[in-house]
């Protein structure tokens, strides 16, 4: 199972999900599945610009986890 650790990135920077949006060009339905852990799938732009604004890199964002 992969997991994504978005909400660790905007809890460091205190940012909501609007802002967040606001501030990459992503959708806000896009960054809520993320944040919440329920997306099944991912555009790999909206990765890069994650990555981008929070300077790290993939592996940082997601990580495996035993099922």
């Amino acid at each position: 199972m992969i997991r994504c650790l978005l909400w660790r990135y905007m809890g460091e920077r205190k940012l909501n999900v609007s802002e967040l949006a606001r501030e990459t060009g992503i959708p806000r339905s896009g960054i809520e599945a993320l944040y919440k852990d329920e997306a099944l799938r991912v555009d790999l732009d909206a990765i890069d610009k994650l990555c981008g604004y929070f300077e790290c890199e993939i592996g940082d964002l997601f990580e495996r986890v035993a099922d």
